[in-house]
């Protein structure tokens, strides 16, 4: 056994906290460039209007201000008559989003396979049959989702849109048997974040290129890329807060960690897409079907209500942890039982003192060492390796207690 001296342990997880940071910043950042161009392009495209002093094969004008500046914007629904001398494409914000959302996935679930994705109750798989039947799942998805599309291409989205959701419904289920709450839940975020991207990568952007260089040698483009690069822009545009509601579902364990969990993404799925159908209608122009948002209030209270019915049955749990508790030696039980209750329990406690606070933060109640012990982990991020806890230090956790804390952890983990 290496054993590796202490304060090289603690380098080595600022270190590592520094470097998820980062790759989970990045990924935020592009996520807000490709999701307000997706949202910006088709409300444009809701509102273009068709006019008679238009160029020869333009599609619809609008015209808009931002900025201090007007602003004409024309569609050509195939290509122009010539090659622009200058085009922007939109491709970098998709790719730097996948990119930075993949290391995460590594980072955050690859490497703590074992703690992020298996739940041994379910299965007792080795991290790499755990990784091989997340990545294959990834392809899968698309493989899948790509096909069905091109072969109703130009066809009933309405029925195409119903169909996938199924098939999500049946991955959603099968990784919920095999992975974790917290692992399912992020694979299939995964798996419908790849199928946005891989729109743009291997459908829309190839199909653009094909348009451009018809138009290079002076030929006339196929119109079906713009229609199929189309069908995917709007697919993209329906996902994209069923997608955003998973990334940020990671630090709400009820909503998760349930077990109606994989109901609750299709749910979602169509809750995203209705929000999305509301903005898009009011974008081109007609009456906002405000209706929508009653089946949109129904289909969101029915989720919590089968998150509240999916938690853990705690009538038939056993508590094992005065078995741990028993090892740990008495003065360090007191030192830290002392330092949680006068400086935590004011806030994590089933009752807290903290005036206008109803339930402990996150749930979590800090009460006795049971409690501690039972989330160790957490203080240990919160508290010892950060001081991000107690907020603004206000109840005053000196270093020497944070130090008493970082002792308990230790002698845990080394249990």
């Amino acid at each position: 056994m290496v054993i590796v001296p202490i304060e090289a342990a603690k380098l080595f997880y600022i270190f590592f906290e520094w470097i998820e940071f980062l790759v989970r910043w990045l990924h935020v950042i592009a996520g807000i460039a490709w999701i307000g161009s997706s949202f910006y392009f088709i409300a444009l495209d809701l509102s273009l209007q068709n006019k008679k002093d238009m160029p020869k094969q333009a599609h619809g004008e609008a015209w808009q201000v931002h900025g201090g500046g007007f602003y004409q914007i024309i569609k050509y629904l195939v290509a122009p008559e010539k090659m622009p001398s200058q085009l922007t494409w939109f491709k970098w914000e998709a790719y730097g989003t996948w990119i930075s959302g993949f290391l995460l996935l590594i980072l955050v679930y690859y490497l703590s396979a074992d703690l992020y994705m298996i739940e041994i109750e379910k299965f007792d798989l080795t991290k790499f049959e755990a990784i091989s039947i997340s990545l294959i799942g990834i392809i899968l998805g698309w493989v899948l989702y790509n096909f069905i599309c091109k072969k109703t291409v130009n066809k009933n989205n309405n029925v195409l849109a119903i169909f996938i959701l199924f098939i999500f419904t049946i991955f959603s289920w099968l990784y919920f048997q095999v992975f974790s709450y917290r692992g399912a839940y992020m694979q299939i975020g995964s798996m419908l974040g790849t199928i946005m991207v891989a729109n743009v990568l291997m459908i829309i952007i190839p199909g653009q290129k094909k348009v451009v260089k018809s138009l290079l040698e002076n030929k006339k483009p196929d119109a079906i890329h713009g229609i199929t690069a189309k069908q995917r822009s709007l697919h993209n545009n329906y996902l994209t807060l069923p997608v955003i509601f998973i990334m940020i579902s990671n630090h709400y364990p009820t909503i998760y960690a349930t077990e109606y969990s994989w109901i609750i993404i299709s749910l979602i799925i169509i809750v995203g897409a209705l929000i999305r159908q509301f903005f898009n209608i009011k974008h081109s122009g007609k009456k906002p079907p405000y209706l929508i948002w009653i089946p949109i209030t129904i289909i969101v209270l029915f989720s919590v209500y089968l998150s509240d019915i999916g938690k853990p049955n705690l009538s038939s749990a056993k508590k094992n942890a005065e078995l741990i508790i028993q090892k740990i030696p008495k003065t360090l039980v007191v030192a830290s039982e002392e330092i949680i209750i006068s400086k935590c329990s004011m806030c994590h406690a089933k009752e807290p003192l903290w005036e206008n606070m109803k339930h402990s933060p996150k749930q979590i109640n800090l009460e006795n060492i049971k409690d501690i012990v039972q989330n160790i982990d957490s203080i240990y991020s919160q508290a010892v390796m950060s001081y991000a806890m107690p907020p603004g230090n206000i109840t005053f956790l000196e270093n020497s207690e944070r130090k008493t804390l970082y002792d308990l952890y230790n002698f845990l983990k080394r249990l």
